[in-house]
């Protein structure tokens, strides 16, 4: 049963089933069920919602921006980012010596910088050696054959490593940022679920021509040069990702392999060789998904603040309305996405059940596991720990609650977000590898002898590859854009990090259905600008945006030059070879 909303987004293009579901539902229920236990019977310090420091009953307590040591404190702080804070440095592994300067991956993830060394070697070795192993190099005729082979190997993973360290953000930013999990806890638990989704959910069956960009009638015949292409395209999106990813800008990855094959489309096969109305869907999505995705997460924080925050019992409040989300969503999903019968009513029928069905089990848990605050601070006398309330409208801010009630609020939205970071990442898994996969099994198709124009099937062991990539990616530079996602556009908290992937994946899912072009990243983006324009235009970093806003812009026109170039640079070397 899927509990989780922001899954809608990507599971209607990655086909995630039933053992899907419940492969994510159980790795989301064993991070939380230990920590959920540790809840406590008394309440907490009062504190408030638009404060620096944050607590939520399913953690210990601890505050975001103090950095503490960490044998008193196992959850990381977002001080974690390299280079966010100018505070004080979190303390690192007792062998690190005193004065040393650390790396940045050590200092995302309080190890030592021999820790992170070994890692990364671990990692490089892993690349270079198994493919090695690998069936498509096998099976290739002769010693040139294999070289090729083994070159198109790495430049997929080079591809899937910086959609890794790039794109996962979009699944495990937010919860980040508003200290639902902690950065160590999102990237271990990203990476078995976006393994596990490339691997079992990722699409076994791609076409030479990827994303419907290019005229596949132009390169009949052509293969060395749509060889050298689709090998060019993957290093030039990995390019830019990587440069991206760097500086910490959230891009689109289908964005950065579209850029790459209209480049090498356009240069080597003319103006007729690319679908220039493909294209400009994919360029409108500049406009059309950060606007839908702010509006969106705009709305839906405010009904969070409206009818959650200025209830007379904001933690009940907030243990309705879960439910209500996770039934909206499950039904959602059930019927736009997977439609079990062809017949509208029965199909209605079935979502309405599974919706239901979503929202017993969501509501079960809270109960469970907040009963006895819930159960406490409904008892308490009117004049006891009471939230400021006043008479308000829809637009007009007001002051969020104190103390137990916001830790019961915290504590239904931060457990929300946990499942929907896990679901949104094992979908994004299936969905994502096949912008590195696809044209990397065209290219080894075409090596062994396949026709350039055919469908081609994608081996099990090519997508584990692209799994493992995504994930390396993940470990080593993910934390960069996770930063930004999570900390650098807006101040989030868990209501205000549910709000904007409630908003991302609603709009993603409504879009896709109605044939609009999206874009997840530049909607997710857009829904965390909405969650800060929610609190006031104040509450968002204008020059964030202005980066991520011009990283946008020139992703594609950068990914077409690079693919020239880099195609120019393929088409001379094998001519030499082949």
């Amino acid at each position: 049963m899927v509990l989780s909303s922001p899954y809608f987004s990507f599971a209607r293009h990655s086909g995630v089933g039933g053992s899907g579901r419940a492969t994510a539902a159980a790795a989301s229920a064993f991070i939380l069920r230990r920590p959920l236990r540790r809840l406590p019977s008394h309440p907490r310090p009062p504190f408030h919602d638009n404060s620096s420091t944050k607590t939520f009953p399913c953690f210990k307590s601890y505050p975001l921006r103090p950095a503490l040591d960490r044998r008193h404190l196992p959850m990381a702080t977002l001080s974690s980012f390299s280079g966010a804070d100018d505070g004080p440095k979190p303390v690192v592994e007792a062998n690190t010596e005193e004065g040393e300067e650390l790396p940045e991956l050590a200092k995302a993830f309080h190890i030592s910088s021999r820790t992170a060394s070994a890692v990364c070697i671990l990692i490089a070795f892993a690349a270079l050696t198994l493919p090695l192993a690998m069936r498509s190099l096998g099976q290739a005729a002769d010693l040139k054959t294999k070289a090729l082979s083994y070159l198109t190997l790495l430049s997929g993973f080079y591809m899937a490593w910086n959609i890794g360290a790039n794109d996962v953000a979009n699944a495990m930013g937010t919860s980040v940022g508003s200290g639902a999990l902690t950065l160590r806890q999102a990237v271990m638990t990203a990476a078995v679920l976006e393994f596990s989704g490339a691997l079992l959910m990722g699409t076994h069956v791609t076409s030479t021509m990827q994303k419907g960009i290019l005229v596949a009638s132009v390169f009949q015949g052509k293969d060395t040069l749509l060889f050298a292409g689709l090998l060019s395209s993957l290093a030039a999106a990995g390019t830019w990702l990587q440069v991206a990813s760097f500086y910490g800008w959230p891009v689109s990855t289908t964005h950065c392999i579209v850029g790459a094959m209209v480049g090498f489309g356009l240069i080597y096969g003319g103006i007729g060789a690319v679908f220039w109305s493909s294209l400009a869907r994919v360029t409108s999505s500049w406009i059309i998904s950060p606007v839908m995705g702010a509006a969106a997460s705009f709305i839906v924080y405010k009904c969070i603040r409206r009818f959650v925050y200025s209830a007379p019992n904001p933690g009940q409040a907030a243990a309705a309305a879960a439910p209500i989300a996770v039934f909206l969503g499950v039904t959602g999903i059930s019927f736009a996405a997977f439609p079990l019968s062809k017949s509208f009513p029965v199909a209605l029928v079935q979502a309405l059940a599974c919706g239901t069905a979503g929202a017993i089990i969501v509501s079960r848990v809270i109960h469970k596991q907040l009963g006895h605050l819930l159960t406490s601070e409904a008892e308490k006398t009117p004049t006891s720990e009471k939230p400021h309330l006043e008479h308000i409208g829809f637009l007009t801010n007001v002051a969020g609650p104190t103390g137990a009630q916001l830790e019961i609020v915290y504590g239904v939205f931060g457990y929300m977000q946990v499942l929907s970071a896990c679901f949104m990442s094992f979908a994004h898994g299936g969905n994502d590898v096949s912008n590195a996969i696809g044209p990397l099994a065209a290219a080894l198709s075409i090596l062994q002898g396949g026709a350039s124009s055919a469908e081609i099937i994608i081996p099990t062991d090519v997508l584990a590859w692209g799994g493992f990539g995504i994930v390396a990616g993940l470990m080593i530079w993910g934390y960069r854009v996770i930063a930004t996602i999570g900390k650098k556009i807006t101040e989030l908290t868990p209501t205000r990090g549910f709000a904007a992937e409630f908003a991302a994946a609603s709009v993603v899912l409504v879009a896709s259905k109605l044939g609009l072009p999206i874009s997840a990243t530049h909607t997710l983006v857009g829904a965390v600008m909405g969650v800060g324009f929610a609190r006031g235009l104040n509450s968002v970093r204008a020059e964030t945006v202005r980066e991520i806003v011009t990283s946008w812009a020139v992703t594609i026109p950068v990914g077409a030059v690079l693919s020239v170039f880099y195609t120019w640079i393929s088409t001379k070397l094998l001519s030499f070879l082949i």
